[in-house]
């Protein structure tokens, strides 16, 4: 038999296989209420297995309105009637840190959160997946999978003080870019690794959706044995010496030096030299990032005895209710407090801009946080800047960004900065031609310019309708009120990065978009479209061939799409997939197909 990578053992299957599998664990937080709902859609009466659910209520914890409270309850009561015995309650931490007490090496982890991936730290295959593929789950037990390619990174050395996981992240984002690992699985090896606490691979693994990966893994190693102790389960999987992968990369890790992501995109990274000195009005420690006790313990040795500056706002999240706890009895809070910082439940409200902490218009943020997309925290008006928990509390504690090293460095990043391609497109601008949108310009829209975050919770991905008013409000002003069935969307790389929130997908479908045809699109944006039935069609020549005024037309059946008077082929979906675009939608196929 051929050497293999992790993932083509954990499905027993090559590359580009389609597989069905049941998963170990299947997560899902606040949006439980919406996949509930979709899950009665499916005539779904009771949960296929109930030990396969984690349910974790973080994103708005505590809830900050009537609404969202009322959505806690109705999670509670659904708990309680399904027989489902892995629930956190509100504060009790936040899903990604919470999975630490469940993840195990070899396991298979699907969650309705695109920051699922970092459960990888555990030798686990995990990866994001959306709302209504969450309730089909219910229904069914099982889903499906299309084996990735593989991207190796090999590291060597160690980090050196003052630098961290966080640094190592950004400058990898910053080194192939926020679609450098498009719908790829990534494998960490070198003796680098031994070098990483669980917390740190932690950080890595949650970044991996920041470029564009599937999901990233770590082997099952003496440091995960130790961490573990008597959960490990005497298992694992790793890739096969010799296996083949579809790029490979070496990192020293002696030669990284601090940086951060600028403003609005992740891949947008720059060192800490080239941008120090910029002013700061708030500052953020916490997140599924790098909300850990290591990370509060960095964050406090630096503020410990020193005062923020007057009218400076700084939070401080802890990863869970334990951590919190843990940080207590250490006197980290106390430090916190003392240095005149907020210290919150655990919660992700601050990261997504649905709690407490959002910013006010001009500021410019520091925070440990994974995304710092345009209103990211909440506020459209604001800039955010990504960073070690040691850059953001040495910053917080100057009022402007600041080496964590305390020396003055010359430091550039030495990969070319990615071209922040952040789009918004104004009511003049009158981008449907025909029955053609024409988005061929933009790179990189995400799901935050497609569906504000303060909104996810305020309206269900079930209520398409409700959806329609805020569909592509951050990005083109005209969209939503222009949208007819049948129209087709042309654009550039990366469509669809971003959260694991379906509603721009669900709210697509229900405009009776024809399709999407794009260089290139984010693996949970694609699945989400494929349980929408709603077409993603990726053709970078065709979109390079589209001229402003062209016709388009499209035979799903052939594989055909013609351009102008330019025609291109692609390969239809399996056939199983293909019954769910007859279906107009996952929830359709179910109810239909399901015993």
């Amino acid at each position: 038999m051929a050497s293999r990578t992790f993932v083509e053992k954990i499905f027993n299957a090559s590359k580009g296989s389609i597989v069905f599998q049941k998963p170990d664990l299947i997560l899902t937080h606040d949006n439980t209420a919406s996949i509930f709902n979709t899950f009665r859609k499916m005539n779904g009466e009771k949960v296929k297995d109930p030990n396969q659910l984690l349910i974790v209520l973080d994103h708005n914890a505590p809830p900050t309105t009537a609404k969202l409270a009322n959505q806690y309850q109705q999670i509670r009561d659904i708990v309680k009637e399904q027989g489902i015995t892995r629930f956190h309650d509100a504060g009790k931490g936040i899903c990604h840190q919470i999975m630490a007490d469940y993840a195990l090496p070899g396991m298979t982890i699907v969650g309705s959160d695109s920051h699922t991936c970092t459960a990888g730290a555990f030798n686990a295959f995990a990866a994001g997946i959306d709302r209504t593929e969450a309730a089909g789950l219910w229904r069914q037990g099982e889903t499906w999978f299309r084996v990735p390619e593989t991207m190796k990174i090999t590291l060597h050395g160690t980090l050196k003080p003052g630098v961290y996981a966080k640094d190592l992240s950004l400058w990898i984002i910053g080194m192939i870019g926020a679609s450098g690992a498009d719908y790829m699985s990534i494998e960490y090896h070198g003796e680098g690794v031994k070098t990483l606490s669980i917390s740190q691979r932690m950080t890595l693994a949650n970044l991996a959706s920041e470029m564009g990966a599937k999901n990233a893994v770590f082997p099952h190693d003496e440091v995960l044995k130790e961490y573990l102790g008597n959960r490990f389960n005497g298992t694992g999987v790793w890739a096969d010496e010799g296996a083949t992968y579809a790029k490979e990369i070496e990192i020293d890790l002696s030669e990284i030096f601090p940086v951060v992501a600028a403003p609005h995109q992740v891949d947008n990274v720059k060192a800490v030299s080239e941008v120090a000195g910029t002013p700061l009005h708030e500052a953020m420690v916490g997140t599924c990032t790098n909300g850990r006790l290591e990370d509060l313990r960095e964050a406090a040795a630096v503020l410990k005895g020193k005062k923020l500056p007057e009218g400076f706002q700084m939070v401080i999240v802890p990863a869970s209710q334990k951590i919190y706890l843990e940080a207590m009895k250490e006197g980290l809070i106390e430090i916190f407090l003392d240095a005149g910082a907020n210290v919150l439940a655990a919660s992700c409200g601050p990261c997504l801009g649905t709690g407490q902490g959002i910013p006010a218009d001009g500021y410019n943020v520091i925070s440990t946080a994974n995304r710092n997309f345009k209103g990211r925290m909440g506020n459209p008006e604001s800039f955010v800047y990504l960073a070690s928990p040691a850059t953001v509390a040495h910053s917080a504690l100057a009022g402007k960004i600041t080496d964590p090293r305390g020396m003055e460095a010359n430091d550039k990043f030495p990969y070319k900065t990615q071209k922040v391609t952040t789009v918004t497109i104004g009511e003049n601008d009158q981008r449907r031609i025909n029955n053609v949108w024409n988005y061929s310009d933009v790179n990189d829209l995400n799901t935050d310019q497609m569906f504000a975050g303060n909104l996810t919770y305020q309206v269900l991905s079930s209520e398409p309708e409700k959806i329609m008013p805020h569909l592509f409000k951050g990005f083109d002003a005209n969209f939503t009120e222009k949208v007819q069935a049948g129209d087709i969307i042309v654009t550039g790389a990366n469509f669809g990065c971003g959260s694991s929130r379906e509603h721009p997908a669900v709210g697509l479908a229900h405009a009776g978009v024809q399709a999407v045809v794009c260089k290139s699109v984010n693996r949970i944006f694609y699945r989400s479209s494929v349980n929408q039935g709603l077409p993603i069609i990726l053709l970078p020549e065709a979109v390079d061939a589209y001229e402003p005024g062209d016709d388009v037309s499209i035979d799903f059946n052939k594989g055909f799409i013609l351009v102008g008077n330019k025609s291109f082929t692609f390969a239809p979906l399996p056939e199983k997939l293909m019954e769910i675009f007859r279906a107009r939608g996952l929830v359709n196929y179910i109810r239909e197909h399901a015993s």
